[in-house]
């Protein structure tokens, strides 16, 4: 016996849940590239972006995901033997290091591990050891979907300020952006990129690049530079070149709409929104884990991000076998756990289009499931999620 019925709802930290405005954005006919309307609906997104990443820095939309957003800050900055350090603090960092590695970088990594965050200090040591200044670009995610942390990047950024080293500070804000502050500017970032599937409620598909001016110089002087990821190609006249080729027409009627519905919420109620609902399964997670099964994998609450919670389950107990009673049983998918994580983990997105119903019939979903299956767990955790939200949205 199963109650699952209609629309299967993914709890997976991307792609998150589409609104429908967003969906209906893209069922018009394709749009005339050549048009006026094309330049103005490229130029309100970049604009936007600038917006978003908070900075008056240059934008730029790239036809990828994360992955290919990573490629295209590498190839625009570093040239072939440059030295890029890793901040690790799971799964991201290091593949963002991977992919500069196999470009022909060399990547050093500043070992963290999959329980806590990046440690600032830890990075100005480093950057003040590098007399040489052999380091020439620094990368971090804000957000690790894997493990589930949040990185202080505004405390990074000090700690590289504080150093006196000139390497690039480059931030991955791709489970973050939209759902939780983010000051480039202010926070001394030289690049950030995202994605479109996480936060920003679009389609898989759009990777977006922001570069300040230390990083355009950076750029005139790197030999990784390939034509299609290339910022110097994108500033050419003719509008074509801003996505070399063809616009993703539909792509950017759907982020138009994603963005003008975040910023109709306004960006501190939505930063908010993700913090309250963050907060809600936490709470819940907090109670299951008095049964010594259930347990989150950031050890530290302050490091535990409002995107994502990474759960880890022990004694035994198979965490597939409760996704699949979650996903067949009653409709909702949970996020596998992945990396140096799979098969001990699952994880409960809370970011992007969500509210309190999804997130409360996503916990009740789990804790029904941990009942079925006899897993060991402390019970109340829904009332607990139920109780914080109810004494922190008033009327």
């Amino acid at each position: 016996m199963t109650v699952r019925a209609g629309r299967e709802f993914l709890a997976i930290p991307g792609p998150t849940t589409m609104p429908d405005e967003v969906l209906q954005a893209m069922h018009r006919p394709a749009l005339d590239i050549y048009s006026k309307e094309m330049v103005e609906l490229t130029d309100g997104i970049m604009s936007d972006l600038g917006r978003l990443f908070a900075t008056t820095g240059k934008t730029y939309i790239y036809i990828a995901n994360g992955h290919g957003a990573w490629e295209a800050v590498l190839s625009n900055v570093l040239s072939r033997g440059d030295k890029l350090l890793v901040l690790e603090s799971g799964r991201f960092a290091i593949g963002w290091g991977n992919a500069a590695r196999a470009m022909g970088a060399e990547v050093e990594v500043l070992r963290g591990d999959w329980r806590r965050a990046v440690r600032p200090a830890e990075v100005e040591a480093r950057l003040r050891a590098d007399k040489e200044h052999t380091i020439k670009a620094i990368v971090v995610a804000q957000i690790d979907t894997a493990s589930g942390v949040v990185n202080d990047v505004e405390a990074i950024g000090r700690a590289v300020k504080a150093s006196g080293h000139p390497a690039l500070y480059m931030v991955d804000t791709v489970a973050s952006l939209g759902c939780m502050p983010f000051e480039m500017d202010a926070w001394g970032i030289d690049v950030a990129m995202s994605g479109s599937q996480k936060g920003l409620m679009t389609p898989p598909g759009l990777g977006f690049v922001a570069a300040n001016a230390r990083a355009l110089q950076a750029h005139k002087r790197a030999n990784m530079r390939t034509p299609y990821w290339d910022w110097s190609e994108r500033e050419g006249s003719e509008h074509y070149r801003k996505y070399g080729g063809t616009a993703p027409v539909h792509l950017l009627f759907a982020l138009r709409q994603a963005m003008d519905m975040l910023f109709a919420e306004g960006l501190t109620h939505a930063f908010r929104r993700h913090e309250l609902l963050a907060e809600a399964v936490r709470r819940a997670v907090a109670k299951w884990s008095e049964g010594q099964v259930i347990g989150f994998n950031i050890a530290e609450p302050a490091e535990r991000s409002n995107t994502v919670t990474t759960v880890l389950v022990g004694g035994g107990y198979d965490p597939a076998v409760l996704q699949s009673y979650c996903k067949e049983q009653c409709g909702v998918v949970l996020g596998t756990g992945i990396g140096d994580l799979h098969g001990q983990a699952f994880r409960i997105a809370h970011m992007g289009h969500v509210n309190a119903p999804m997130v409360l019939g996503t916990l009740g979903v789990i804790e029904m499931a941990l009942v079925a299956l006899k897993i060991p767990h402390g019970r109340g955790g829904l009332d607990a999620a139920i109780q914080w939200l109810g004494e922190s949205v008033t009327p």
